[in-house]
């Protein structure tokens, strides 16, 4: 008999090709999600169930009378989302299977690679200690009651639809206008960034393996990249050959523009190599199939064919016109 697994969400970046992956390897999947997505439509043979993932009636009412052998929830982000979900399903569920953050790890870290054991910590960013919060209420709940419950923190995860570089879309149409692009540090540290395709090969690894409760698990691919080679390739997929990129400090990022300067200071201004020994030994055969030269052609030309991705913001533009001021000695400080 097949066995079922639940995706809380199914059509975001990483959820959706979790879902193809499970249906690919023969799982019985359910995806259940408010139906507002249209760019990631569950493929065929997969079950759609909607609900409001706010309103816990709502979700109650999707989920009454189902039994699953796996709940893969990417969608929480709060201890109090989790302890709404687990008390829907548990004693329903044959695995819990929590999506949280590689952002938790502790940065700088004291060395690297990254492994599971890496202490958590983000003092700069509520989303992080949110989740890490919510990384201690799914391993009480295995300790005191048993809870078949596994943990994942993915790095940084992108596909066609979604541009993974701070600033978005405005980034690239600076680019592609001959303006610069503003790049946090000196542009050298290392990063993993991670094609949701081949997150997901390591992530049905997972999916109802007694040998993964109680466990936690960060998943990325092997290509580790500069921000510099990172905003190149984007920039030569856009058609610019030689984008100029203005390096800023994380610090001063975030003194202009505010909102990004927890994902900078508690995250991508450190460098991030991980050791992913741990989740390939239940899925042996990981071979990165999407470098992120090929990724940045995908999300180009799937930006190019959905013109309303195109999202200009223009304080975001005017913000890094007065950050490359500041680079370059005009101007003393932001307004």
């Amino acid at each position: 008999m097949e066995s079922t697994v639940l995706f809380i969400g199914g059509t975001g970046i990483i959820s959706s090709a979790c879902a193809r992956e499970a249906l690919e390897l023969g799982f019985r999947v359910t995806v259940l999600n408010r139906g507002r997505t249209a760019l990631r439509p569950a493929p065929d043979g997969v079950e759609v169930l909607h609900a409001d993932l706010d309103d816990d009636a709502s979700l109650a009412s999707a989920l009454a009378g189902r039994q699953f052998d796996v709940v893969a929830d990417f969608m929480t982000f709060t201890p109090a989302q989790l302890a709404r979900n687990l008390d829907l399903v548990t004693g329903r569920i044959g695995q819990y299977i929590l999506t949280s953050s590689a952002s938790a790890y502790a940065k700088p870290v004291a060395s690297l690679p990254i492994r599971e054991s890496t202490p958590l910590r983000n003092p700069y960013w509520q989303y992080s200690r949110d989740k890490i919060a919510c990384e201690e209420l799914l391993i009480a709940r295995f300790r005191d009651e048993g809870l078949p419950a596994t943990i994942v923190r993915p790095c940084h995860t992108y596909d066609q639809f979604h541009n993974p570089i701070e600033g978005g879309w405005t980034q690239i149409a600076r680019m592609r206008a001959g303006k610069p692009a503003i790049v946090h540090g000196d542009g050298t540290s290392l990063w993993t960034i991670t094609h949701a395709s081949d997150f997901a090969y390591s992530y049905a690894g997972l999916l109802a393996r007694p040998a993964a409760f109680g466990e936690t698990y960060h998943i990325t691919g092997d290509e580790v990249l500069t921000w510099d080679a990172i905003y190149t390739a984007l920039a030569t997929a856009a058609g610019v050959a030689s984008p100029e990129l203005v390096h800023v400090s994380s610090e001063t990022i975030a003194r202009f523009i505010p909102e990004w300067g927890p994902g900078l200071v508690g995250d991508k201004a450190h460098c991030a190599v991980f050791d992913n020994s741990k989740v390939r030994a239940l899925r042996p055969g990981f071979a990165q199939k999407v470098p992120f030269s090929a990724g940045a052609r995908q999300i180009i030309a799937g930006f190019d064919a959905h013109p309303e991705l195109q999202k200009l913001d223009p304080r975001i533009d005017a913000k890094l016109d007065e950050l490359v001021a500041f680079a370059r000695g005009l101007t003393a400080r932001p307004r």
